[in-house]
């Protein structure tokens, strides 16, 4: 494209034993910007905090060559139906250490203390980039405006991640 933008195509995953189409504001608000910004959504899921259905589906996207990033929103706390770090950490090839840092950083100054309990980590899975956030709305929020807009940018410099994801003809 002229102003150097790179569309990605992203699969949105909801991860809850409890939400529908219609109460999924934080499913809902990741794909409102991923659109707003420009990019292209292959699909978006509601998925049971079940650690092999919600394995087997992120996998299945990682491995479609037309898929470049999963974002996933839910599961990441410390109950035991949170079970979206163990379902995905197996599937990565690399962690993003630095998402997770920066995530919890942001979220101190909304929620102070308390950010310690989330458990949002990101990380490249076949050249997809996967990114996993808290279940709210805010935290979702959060996470777009002060990361991933940023790091699915192509023009936004001095690095993004877009020319790591693969390549689409």
């Amino acid at each position: 494209m002229s102003n150097g933008f790179i569309p990605v195509k992203v699969v949105v995953i909801t991860v809850s034993d409890t939400r529908t189409e219609e109460t999924d504001s934080s499913g809902r608000y990741l794909v409102e910007q991923l659109l707003a910004a420009g990019h292209t959504i292959v699909s978006k899921y509601i998925v049971k905090d079940d650690t092999y259905k919600l394995r087997a589906l992120v996998a299945t996207c990682v491995a479609d060559d037309l898929v470049q990033a999963v974002l996933l929103t839910g599961g990441t706390g410390f109950t035991h139906r949170d079970n979206t770090v163990k379902a995905v950490t197996p599937l990565l090839d690399s962690s993003i250490d630095g998402f997770g840092e920066t995530f919890r950083y942001l979220s101190h100054a909304e929620i102070g203390s308390s950010t310690i309990q989330s458990r949002a980590f990101a990380g490249l899975s076949n050249q997809t980039i996967v990114f996993c956030v808290p279940g709210s709305t805010g935290a979702c929020r959060t996470a777009w405006e002060g990361i991933i807009s940023h790091q699915l940018d192509s023009r936004h410099k001095p690095c993004n991640f877009v020319d790591k994801l693969k390549k689409q003809e």
